[in-house]
């Protein structure tokens, strides 16, 4: 059976058609200014609205909760956080929590590699994003990561789900769900031509080469 799909730093609509037509079962976009793949306030209804209900994810680097709220009067469905363990308190995580429920809060520490998943995050939210670990930086940089420390974390914490992020591409896809076991992934810029503009191409070839798997 093959994963469920996130396709995540989505700023078109008509991109958002196109991988909802693919089948896509999650998609992102991203709220983060510093990120080439952020969407402003100008652009966000329109983007939201060619996003079916239910699957609409907002991506962010440590909101303040109000801001969490402020997303789901928008519209979003689901609220992807990432943030460094070491600058953010756990009480701004069970913040988070309060703001928008466990059930909808979706946990992205950034960890260096085999650290150990951090036990408030697992308090705080079902749903837990492992990415590749890149210094200074969130998320985006198109290299995969430890694949079999994502198994291990999955087989440990079998309560939560796990999101398998960073670096896939429909040439690796399959090979990184045989490694990790993965029933959650999120592709972002291995079905891009350019930041935020995927690629109808790649984006195709994935889902046929999953749909072979």
């Amino acid at each position: 059976m093959r994963p469920r799909i996130k396709i995540c730093g989505l700023t078109r609509p008509e991109d958002a058609r196109m991988a909802r037509e693919l089948g896509t079962d999650y998609f992102g976009v991203v709220l983060y200014p510093a990120s080439p793949r952020h969407v402003p306030a100008r652009s966000l209804t329109g983007l939201v609205a060619a996003i079916p209900s239910g699957q609409r994810v907002a991506v962010h680097v440590t909101p303040e909760p109000a801001e969490l709220q402020e997303l789901r009067t928008l519209g979003f469905d689901f609220f992807q956080v990432h943030y460094d363990p070491v600058e953010v308190a756990d009480a701004v995580l069970t913040a988070w929590k309060d703001a928008v429920g466990a059930d909808r809060l979706w946990l992205a520490p950034r960890l260096p590699p085999r650290q150990e998943f951090p036990p408030a995050a697992l308090k705080a939210a079902h749903t837990l994003l492992l990415d590749t670990y890149q210094q200074g930086t969130f998320g985006g940089s198109g290299r995969t990561g430890d694949w079999s420390h994502f198994r291990a974390l999955a087989e440990r914490h079998t309560r939560h789900r796990w999101i398998l992020s960073g670096g896939l591409n429909p040439e690796n896809v399959r090979a990184a769900l045989r490694a990790t076991g993965a029933t959650i992934i999120d592709v972002n810029s291995g079905v891009e031509s350019a930041p935020g503009i995927k690629d109808a191409v790649l984006l195709d070839l994935l889902f046929a080469n999953l749909a072979d798997d």
